[in-house]
């Protein structure tokens, strides 16, 4: 029986033995999943810090640009005002002197215009240009 019992405990030993070795395994196996999820995770940080600081960059690039978009449309406002201000003082001008053309154009072809030089002395004309 001691033989028995020796083999069995020389059996189970064997079995804990393997199974232990087997854990030891799973262990080395555990440790080299460990460090590289870990090496991953450092990648991923400084990965993720890169972009942030790009973002960053980008960030601060787009606030200058809407910055100088802004002060252009403002200063396209001003011009286009100015603009519009220089037009409308032309278009009085042009139809002041339109109207001024259609007075004259209407008195000269008036039919008083005649008469209204009737009263004039004949020798009216040559004395003003003496005169100068």
């Amino acid at each position: 029986m001691e033989n028995n019992s020796c083999q069995e405990n020389k059996v189970q030993l064997a079995i804990v033995e393997e199974k232990v070795s087997s854990i030891e395994r799973l262990t080395i196996k555990l440790d080299n999943a460990i460090e590289k999820i870990s090496e991953v995770n450092n990648n991923v940080s400084r990965m993720l810090a890169v972009h942030e600081e790009k973002i960053a960059k980008q960030e601060q690039v787009d606030n200058i640009l809407f910055d100088k978009i802004d002060k252009l449309r403002d200063k396209m406002d001003l011009d286009h005002d100015g603009v519009l201000n220089r037009i409308r003082t032309l278009e009085k001008k042009v139809w002041v002197g339109l109207g001024i053309l259609g007075a004259i154009t209407f008195i000269l072809n008036s039919p008083l215009l005649p008469e209204m030089f009737r009263g004039l002395p004949s020798n009216a004309a040559p004395a003003m240009i003496k005169a100068k």
